[in-house]
Protein backbone atom coordinates (compact mmCIF):
# COMPACT_ATOMS: atom_id res chain seq x y z
CA UNK A 1 0.00 0.00 0.00
CA UNK A 2 2.00 3.08 -1.16
CA UNK A 3 0.70 6.26 0.45
CA UNK A 4 1.27 10.23 -0.67
CA UNK A 5 1.12 13.26 0.57
CA UNK A 6 -0.02 16.16 -1.02
CA UNK A 7 0.17 20.17 0.71
CA UNK A 8 -0.53 23.42 -1.09
CA UNK A 9 2.89 24.89 -0.32
CA UNK A 10 5.14 25.08 2.17
CA UNK A 11 6.25 28.32 2.63
CA UNK A 12 5.19 29.64 5.82
CA UNK A 13 4.58 28.00 9.14
CA UNK A 14 1.48 27.78 10.20
CA UNK A 15 -1.19 25.33 11.85
CA UNK A 16 -1.96 23.66 8.13
CA UNK A 17 2.03 23.08 8.67
CA UNK A 18 1.79 21.50 11.40
CA UNK A 19 -0.78 19.06 10.32
CA UNK A 20 1.24 18.12 7.43
CA UNK A 21 4.30 17.62 10.02
CA UNK A 22 2.22 14.71 12.07
CA UNK A 23 1.29 13.57 8.66
CA UNK A 24 4.69 12.62 7.73
CA UNK A 25 5.47 11.43 11.26
CA UNK A 26 2.55 8.78 11.03
CA UNK A 27 3.47 7.80 7.13
CA UNK A 28 7.34 8.70 7.29
CA UNK A 29 7.73 6.45 3.55
CA UNK A 30 5.10 8.59 1.72
CA UNK A 31 6.91 11.96 -0.34
CA UNK A 32 5.36 15.05 0.06
CA UNK A 33 4.11 16.86 -3.37
CA UNK A 34 3.94 20.57 -3.18
CA UNK A 35 3.67 23.45 -5.17
CA UNK A 36 6.60 25.42 -3.50
CA UNK A 37 9.09 24.88 -1.05
CA UNK A 38 11.03 27.02 1.16
CA UNK A 39 13.60 25.05 2.85
CA UNK A 40 15.36 28.29 5.16
CA UNK A 41 11.73 29.55 5.93
CA UNK A 42 10.66 25.60 7.54
CA UNK A 43 14.12 24.18 7.69
CA UNK A 44 12.36 21.10 9.69
CA UNK A 45 11.20 19.82 6.20
CA UNK A 46 14.64 19.99 4.60
CA UNK A 47 15.02 16.20 5.33
CA UNK A 48 11.76 15.29 4.22
CA UNK A 49 11.08 13.68 0.49
CA UNK A 50 9.47 16.99 -0.81
CA UNK A 51 8.61 16.97 -4.45
CA UNK A 52 7.74 20.85 -5.77
CA UNK A 53 5.80 21.90 -8.93
CA UNK A 54 7.53 23.46 -12.03
CA UNK A 55 6.24 26.56 -11.01
CA UNK A 56 9.15 26.62 -8.56
CA UNK A 57 11.27 27.20 -11.30
CA UNK A 58 10.06 29.72 -12.65
CA UNK A 59 11.50 33.33 -11.72
CA UNK A 60 11.31 34.23 -8.89
CA UNK A 61 8.54 31.63 -7.66
CA UNK A 62 9.44 31.52 -4.13
CA UNK A 63 9.54 34.95 -2.94
CA UNK A 64 6.77 36.17 -5.58
CA UNK A 65 4.85 32.49 -5.76
CA UNK A 66 1.40 34.88 -5.67
CA UNK A 67 2.06 35.74 -9.23
CA UNK A 68 1.30 32.42 -10.56
CA UNK A 69 -1.87 32.18 -9.26
CA UNK A 70 -3.66 31.12 -12.33
CA UNK A 71 -1.25 28.73 -12.93
CA UNK A 72 -1.79 26.64 -9.75
CA UNK A 73 -4.85 24.46 -10.57
CA UNK A 74 -2.74 23.11 -13.50
CA UNK A 75 0.64 22.87 -11.71
CA UNK A 76 -1.80 20.88 -8.62
CA UNK A 77 -2.79 18.52 -11.80
CA UNK A 78 0.59 18.04 -13.08
CA UNK A 79 1.78 15.81 -10.14
CA UNK A 80 1.84 11.95 -11.01
CA UNK A 81 0.20 10.08 -8.26
CA UNK A 82 -0.47 7.22 -10.53
CA UNK A 83 1.79 4.79 -8.39
CA UNK A 84 -0.01 5.59 -5.44
CA UNK A 85 -2.77 3.65 -3.28
CA UNK A 86 -3.44 6.04 -1.14
CA UNK A 87 -3.33 9.84 -1.25
CA UNK A 88 -3.71 12.06 1.78
CA UNK A 89 -4.13 15.99 0.68
CA UNK A 90 -3.85 18.82 3.45
CA UNK A 91 -5.17 22.19 1.84
CA UNK A 92 -7.57 24.84 2.67
CA UNK A 93 -6.65 25.98 -1.67
CA UNK A 94 -5.14 23.30 -4.35
CA UNK A 95 -4.24 20.35 -2.89
CA UNK A 96 -8.04 19.29 -3.25
CA UNK A 97 -7.72 19.15 -7.00
CA UNK A 98 -5.16 16.32 -7.65
CA UNK A 99 -5.86 14.10 -10.04
CA UNK A 100 -5.35 9.99 -8.54
CA UNK A 101 -5.66 6.79 -10.38
CA UNK A 102 -9.69 5.48 -10.67
CA UNK A 103 -9.02 3.29 -7.77
CA UNK A 104 -7.20 5.37 -5.73
CA UNK A 105 -8.52 6.77 -2.46
CA UNK A 106 -7.83 9.97 -2.15
CA UNK A 107 -8.83 11.58 1.20
CA UNK A 108 -8.65 15.58 1.85
CA UNK A 109 -7.97 16.78 5.48
CA UNK A 110 -9.86 20.33 4.77
CA UNK A 111 -8.51 23.39 7.13
CA UNK A 112 -11.13 25.53 5.31
CA UNK A 113 -12.06 25.78 1.26
CA UNK A 114 -10.54 28.32 0.22
CA UNK A 115 -11.23 31.47 2.00
CA UNK A 116 -10.41 33.98 -0.85
CA UNK A 117 -12.39 32.16 -3.10
CA UNK A 118 -15.76 31.74 -1.27
CA UNK A 119 -16.61 33.23 2.25
CA UNK A 120 -13.98 36.20 2.41
CA UNK A 121 -13.06 37.26 -1.27
CA UNK A 122 -14.94 40.55 -0.88
CA UNK A 123 -12.18 41.50 1.95
CA UNK A 124 -9.33 39.96 0.47
CA UNK A 125 -9.78 42.27 -2.24
CA UNK A 126 -9.78 44.75 -0.17
CA UNK A 127 -7.05 44.14 1.70
CA UNK A 128 -4.86 43.29 -0.85
CA UNK A 129 -1.98 46.19 -0.68
CA UNK A 130 -1.21 46.04 -4.65
CA UNK A 131 -2.22 48.50 -7.02
CA UNK A 132 -5.81 49.61 -7.96
CA UNK A 133 -5.49 48.07 -11.37
CA UNK A 134 -3.89 44.61 -10.21
CA UNK A 135 -7.44 44.71 -7.80
CA UNK A 136 -9.52 45.22 -11.04
CA UNK A 137 -8.08 42.63 -12.55
CA UNK A 138 -8.86 40.52 -9.99
CA UNK A 139 -12.17 39.55 -9.67
CA UNK A 140 -12.26 37.40 -13.09
CA UNK A 141 -9.32 35.62 -12.36
CA UNK A 142 -10.99 34.51 -8.87
CA UNK A 143 -14.15 33.66 -10.70
CA UNK A 144 -12.30 30.61 -13.13
CA UNK A 145 -10.65 29.92 -9.86
CA UNK A 146 -14.06 29.51 -8.24
CA UNK A 147 -14.86 26.91 -10.69
CA UNK A 148 -12.13 25.25 -10.65
CA UNK A 149 -12.24 24.84 -7.15
CA UNK A 150 -15.70 23.24 -7.02
CA UNK A 151 -14.98 20.82 -9.88
CA UNK A 152 -11.06 20.14 -7.91
CA UNK A 153 -13.98 19.32 -4.73
CA UNK A 154 -15.49 16.54 -6.70
CA UNK A 155 -12.22 14.57 -7.40
CA UNK A 156 -12.26 14.02 -2.99
CA UNK A 157 -13.35 10.90 -2.15
CA UNK A 158 -13.57 11.57 1.74
CA UNK A 159 -13.62 14.64 3.39
CA UNK A 160 -11.86 15.51 7.10
CA UNK A 161 -12.71 18.74 8.38
CA UNK A 162 -10.59 20.44 11.07
CA UNK A 163 -13.80 21.86 12.97
CA UNK A 164 -17.18 21.98 12.67
CA UNK A 165 -17.14 25.18 11.44
CA UNK A 166 -15.21 23.93 8.18
CA UNK A 167 -17.94 21.11 8.53
CA UNK A 168 -20.73 23.17 7.57
CA UNK A 169 -18.36 25.53 4.98
CA UNK A 170 -17.61 22.19 3.17
CA UNK A 171 -21.20 21.42 3.06
CA UNK A 172 -22.31 24.86 1.90
CA UNK A 173 -19.30 25.42 -0.93
CA UNK A 174 -18.70 21.81 -1.86
CA UNK A 175 -22.23 19.64 -0.99
CA UNK A 176 -20.01 17.36 0.44
CA UNK A 177 -20.11 15.58 4.21
CA UNK A 178 -17.56 15.53 5.94
CA UNK A 179 -15.93 13.45 9.22
CA UNK A 180 -14.45 16.31 12.18
CA UNK A 181 -11.05 15.75 13.66
CA UNK A 182 -9.64 18.58 15.31
CA UNK A 183 -6.24 18.97 14.09
CA UNK A 184 -3.07 18.64 17.08
CA UNK A 185 -1.91 20.55 19.06
CA UNK A 186 1.37 20.24 21.52
CA UNK A 187 -0.31 20.35 24.40
CA UNK A 188 2.74 18.51 26.50
CA UNK A 189 4.94 21.60 25.98
CA UNK A 190 3.43 23.88 28.00
CA UNK A 191 3.17 24.26 32.11
CA UNK A 192 1.36 25.95 34.68
CA UNK A 193 3.02 29.59 36.50
CA UNK A 194 2.43 30.07 39.84
CA UNK A 195 3.85 33.70 38.80
CA UNK A 196 1.66 37.15 39.42
CA UNK A 197 -0.61 38.04 36.59
CA UNK A 198 -0.12 41.18 35.66
CA UNK A 199 -1.04 41.40 31.75
CA UNK A 200 -3.18 40.56 28.76
CA UNK A 201 -1.81 38.83 25.79
CA UNK A 202 -2.29 38.26 22.13
CA UNK A 203 -0.83 37.61 18.96
CA UNK A 204 0.12 34.98 16.12
CA UNK A 205 0.43 36.22 11.81
CA UNK A 206 -0.63 40.06 12.24
CA UNK A 207 -3.04 40.17 9.00
CA UNK A 208 -6.04 42.36 9.02
CA UNK A 209 -8.74 39.75 9.40
CA UNK A 210 -7.57 38.93 12.50
CA UNK A 211 -8.29 42.25 13.98
CA UNK A 212 -5.74 43.00 16.44
CA UNK A 213 -6.51 46.51 15.47
CA UNK A 214 -9.47 46.25 18.47
CA UNK A 215 -7.28 44.41 20.98
CA UNK A 216 -4.83 47.63 20.35
CA UNK A 217 -7.61 50.38 20.56
CA UNK A 218 -9.34 48.12 23.98
CA UNK A 219 -5.79 48.60 25.54
CA UNK A 220 -5.28 51.97 24.33
CA UNK A 221 -8.92 53.15 26.02
CA UNK A 222 -8.44 51.21 29.04
CA UNK A 223 -4.58 51.17 29.44
CA UNK A 224 -4.48 47.68 30.79
CA UNK A 225 -1.28 46.20 29.75
CA UNK A 226 -1.04 44.18 26.69
CA UNK A 227 1.57 42.16 25.57
CA UNK A 228 1.75 40.87 21.73
CA UNK A 229 3.59 38.72 19.76
CA UNK A 230 4.69 37.86 16.20
CA UNK A 231 4.64 39.32 13.00
CA UNK A 232 3.00 40.09 10.02
CA UNK A 233 2.25 42.89 7.05
CA UNK A 234 0.05 44.59 9.72
CA UNK A 235 2.75 45.10 12.31
CA UNK A 236 3.87 48.70 11.23
CA UNK A 237 0.18 49.78 11.43
CA UNK A 238 -0.18 48.25 15.07
CA UNK A 239 2.55 49.64 16.20
CA UNK A 240 1.85 53.14 15.07
CA UNK A 241 -1.40 52.82 16.99
CA UNK A 242 -0.34 51.59 20.63
CA UNK A 243 0.14 53.81 23.70
CA UNK A 244 3.03 52.78 26.33
CA UNK A 245 1.29 50.02 28.34
CA UNK A 246 1.74 47.55 24.79
CA UNK A 247 4.33 45.99 24.18
CA UNK A 248 5.41 44.66 20.74
CA UNK A 249 7.77 41.49 21.01
CA UNK A 250 7.87 39.94 17.58
CA UNK A 251 8.86 36.48 16.58
CA UNK A 252 9.46 34.43 20.03
CA UNK A 253 11.17 31.03 20.39
CA UNK A 254 8.28 28.47 21.65
CA UNK A 255 10.09 28.48 24.94
CA UNK A 256 9.38 32.21 24.90
CA UNK A 257 5.66 31.73 23.97
CA UNK A 258 4.77 29.13 26.52
CA UNK A 259 6.00 31.65 29.07
CA UNK A 260 4.05 34.37 27.76
CA UNK A 261 0.78 31.91 28.14
CA UNK A 262 1.61 30.65 31.31
CA UNK A 263 2.08 34.12 32.87
CA UNK A 264 -0.67 36.33 30.86
CA UNK A 265 -4.03 37.03 32.77
CA UNK A 266 -6.12 35.28 29.62
CA UNK A 267 -5.39 35.03 25.98
CA UNK A 268 -6.95 37.62 23.78
CA UNK A 269 -8.86 35.69 20.59
CA UNK A 270 -10.44 38.79 18.86
CA UNK A 271 -10.81 36.85 15.28
CA UNK A 272 -12.74 34.10 13.49
CA UNK A 273 -11.00 31.15 12.67
CA UNK A 274 -11.44 27.88 10.98
CA UNK A 275 -9.88 26.06 13.94
CA UNK A 276 -7.65 28.16 15.96
CA UNK A 277 -4.66 26.93 17.38
CA UNK A 278 -3.49 29.87 20.03
CA UNK A 279 -6.26 29.47 22.45
CA UNK A 280 -5.51 26.15 22.90
CA UNK A 281 -2.18 26.58 23.56
CA UNK A 282 -3.32 29.29 26.33
CA UNK A 283 -5.53 26.87 27.86
CA UNK A 284 -2.36 24.25 27.30
CA UNK A 285 -0.83 26.66 29.88
CA UNK A 286 -3.31 26.67 32.00
CA UNK A 287 -5.10 30.10 31.40
CA UNK A 288 -8.32 31.54 30.47
CA UNK A 289 -9.22 32.60 26.45
CA UNK A 290 -11.16 35.86 25.35
CA UNK A 291 -12.88 34.77 22.52
CA UNK A 292 -15.34 36.25 19.79
CA UNK A 293 -17.98 33.80 19.69
CA UNK A 294 -17.60 32.77 15.82
CA UNK A 295 -15.55 30.50 14.51
CA UNK A 296 -13.43 27.54 15.71
CA UNK A 297 -13.15 29.41 19.27
CA UNK A 298 -16.85 28.58 19.90
CA UNK A 299 -15.51 24.53 19.70
CA UNK A 300 -12.27 24.77 22.03
CA UNK A 301 -13.14 27.24 24.66
CA UNK A 302 -15.39 25.98 27.01
CA UNK A 303 -17.24 28.66 28.73
CA UNK A 304 -16.91 29.62 31.88
CA UNK A 305 -14.61 26.79 32.33
CA UNK A 306 -11.51 27.72 30.22
CA UNK A 307 -12.78 31.24 29.06
CA UNK A 308 -15.53 33.98 28.24
CA UNK A 309 -16.79 34.90 24.89
CA UNK A 310 -17.75 38.62 23.66
CA UNK A 311 -20.28 39.12 21.02
CA UNK A 312 -19.75 42.27 18.79
CA UNK A 313 -16.92 42.82 17.25
CA UNK A 314 -15.71 45.96 18.57
CA UNK A 315 -13.47 47.77 21.02
CA UNK A 316 -15.93 48.83 23.12
CA UNK A 317 -17.17 45.56 24.07
CA UNK A 318 -14.12 44.01 24.67
CA UNK A 319 -12.40 46.53 26.64
CA UNK A 320 -15.49 45.61 28.83
CA UNK A 321 -14.53 42.42 29.21
CA UNK A 322 -11.12 43.08 29.81
CA UNK A 323 -12.12 45.77 32.67
CA UNK A 324 -14.17 43.38 34.32
CA UNK A 325 -12.58 40.15 33.88
CA UNK A 326 -11.46 38.22 37.16
CA UNK A 327 -8.77 35.38 36.01
CA UNK A 328 -8.98 33.99 39.43
CA UNK A 329 -12.35 32.42 39.11
CA UNK A 330 -10.84 30.29 36.83
CA UNK A 331 -9.18 26.81 37.84
CA UNK A 332 -5.68 26.56 35.66
CA UNK A 333 -5.51 22.61 36.55
CA UNK A 334 -9.29 22.07 34.99
CA UNK A 335 -8.23 24.35 31.64
CA UNK A 336 -5.10 22.74 30.97
CA UNK A 337 -7.09 19.13 31.35
CA UNK A 338 -9.83 20.33 28.90
CA UNK A 339 -7.00 21.22 26.69
CA UNK A 340 -5.93 18.01 26.30
CA UNK A 341 -9.46 17.02 24.14
CA UNK A 342 -6.62 18.55 21.53
CA UNK A 343 -3.77 16.83 21.77
CA UNK A 344 -1.43 15.75 19.43
CA UNK A 345 -1.40 12.26 20.77
CA UNK A 346 -5.35 12.58 20.37
CA UNK A 347 -5.14 13.64 16.58
CA UNK A 348 -2.76 10.42 15.59
CA UNK A 349 -4.74 7.97 17.12
CA UNK A 350 -8.31 9.55 15.72
CA UNK A 351 -6.67 10.17 12.46
CA UNK A 352 -4.84 6.82 11.90
CA UNK A 353 -8.00 4.80 12.91
CA UNK A 354 -9.93 7.07 10.46
CA UNK A 355 -7.78 6.53 7.27
CA UNK A 356 -7.55 2.61 8.09
CA UNK A 357 -11.04 2.51 8.18
CA UNK A 358 -11.02 3.95 4.69
CA UNK A 359 -8.52 1.57 3.01
CA UNK A 360 -10.71 -1.31 4.77
CA UNK A 361 -14.23 -0.08 3.57
CA UNK A 362 -12.47 0.64 -0.02
CA UNK A 363 -10.83 -2.90 -0.21
CA UNK A 364 -14.67 -4.52 1.27
CA UNK A 365 -16.22 -2.67 -1.82
CA UNK A 366 -13.47 -3.85 -4.14
CA UNK A 367 -14.10 -7.42 -3.61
Amino acid sequence: MKIALVHDYLIQNGGAEKVLGVFQGLWPKAPTFTLFFDPKKLPHFAGRDIRTSFLERLPLGRRKYQWYLPLMPTATEHYDLSDYDVVISSTSAFAKGIITREDALHICYCHTPTRYLWSDTHSYIEELRVPGFIKKLLPPVLSRLRLWDRQAADRVDVFVANSKTVQRRIQKYYRADSHVIYPPVDTHRFNLSNKPKEYFLTGGRLVAYKRYDMVIEAANKTGIPLKVFGSGPVEKDLRKMAKGNIEFLGRVSDKEQAELYANAKAFIHPQIEDFGITPVESMSAGRPVIAYRKGGATETVKEGLSGEFFDEQSWEELADHMIRFDDAAYDPHQIQKHAELFSRERFEREMTEFVNKQIQNRNEDSC
